[in-house]
């Protein structure tokens, strides 16, 4: 099992008792300290109390269960207006929504990033409109990342 699994099998039951949702999580080294972020949501939003709260019964957790071997920061927060979209519940929720899908490879008119409407979503595709009103079929094993595209 991956340090990130094992991390989000111990932080994901304490955000859910808190009554919210873990959207994700990332453990990365920026410069010379550990940082573990944690992304939390809830149907109205996240406000900074609902981070702090989450945060102090995080602590307590990660340091009996100490699965990270040295020192690190702890960052509770939103996922922001272009939440990052992993699971099929994230894909569910952003059906009809203006999304970014980058690919590993180019898939349609040499682009490896796409915009559009969020059609439909199957085990193995997604089904995008594009902005010229085109659609598109994006096989899953091929998406690097997706999020929610929002324009100022």
């Amino acid at each position: 099992m991956s340090q990130q699994e094992i991390l989000f099998k111990l932080v994901e039951p304490v955000v859910q008792a808190e009554g919210l949702e873990l959207v994700d999580l990332e453990y990365n080294k920026e410069g010379k300290r550990w940082v573990l972020r944690v992304f939390i949501d809830g149907p109205e939003g996240i406000s900074h109390d609902e981070c702090v709260r989450v945060t102090r019964s995080l602590e307590p957790v990660l340091e009996q269960e100490d699965p990270i071997p040295h020192g690190f920061v702890l960052e509770v927060s939103s996922p922001g207006l272009d939440r990052p979209l992993k699971r099929d519940r994230d894909f569910e929720r952003a059906l009809g929504k203006r999304v970014e899908i980058k690919t590993y490879v180019p898939l349609v008119e040499k682009k490896k990033t796409l915009r559009g409407t969020l059609l439909d979503l199957a085990d193995k595709d997604l089904r995008l409109e594009l902005e010229d009103g085109s659609t598109v079929n994006i096989p899953r094993d091929q998406v690097a990342k997706a999020r929610l595209h929002f324009e100022f």
